[in-house]
């Protein structure tokens, strides 16, 4: 249950960058409302999930699952291309947040 909420905060951040890039720079009233709406529940879910888990693990985690969901968002909503090297770097990312897990299971 854990992995699955640190999974559906990464998501909410995930949106609420997606909708920081559709802000336009915070001139659009509609995205940019999203973006702090987003982030709320992001935070919200976080701060929940860190009550009973180690500060650092859960956010590393968090911010490893939300690196993979902006990538997947970039290169379906917005058609970004990625490198092969960042895609090692990527997956380097990918690969700590689970030694971190592992060793606090």
């Amino acid at each position: 249950m854990y992995v699955l909420m640190a999974a559906a905060t990464a998501v909410l951040y995930t949106v609420g960058g997606v909708f920081m890039k559709l802000s336009a720079g915070f001139s659009q009233v509609i995205p940019t409302g999203m973006v702090y709406l987003f982030f709320l529940a992001g935070v919200s879910l976080q701060t929940h999930i860190t009550n009973n888990a180690h500060l650092g693990i859960t956010y590393m985690l968090v911010l490893g699952l939300e690196a993979v969901s902006a990538v997947l968002f970039s290169i379906l909503i917005f058609k970004e291309s990625y490198t092969p090297l960042t895609i090692v770097g990527i997956f380097f990312i990918v690969l700590g947040t689970v030694f971190l897990r592992a060793e606090v299971s």
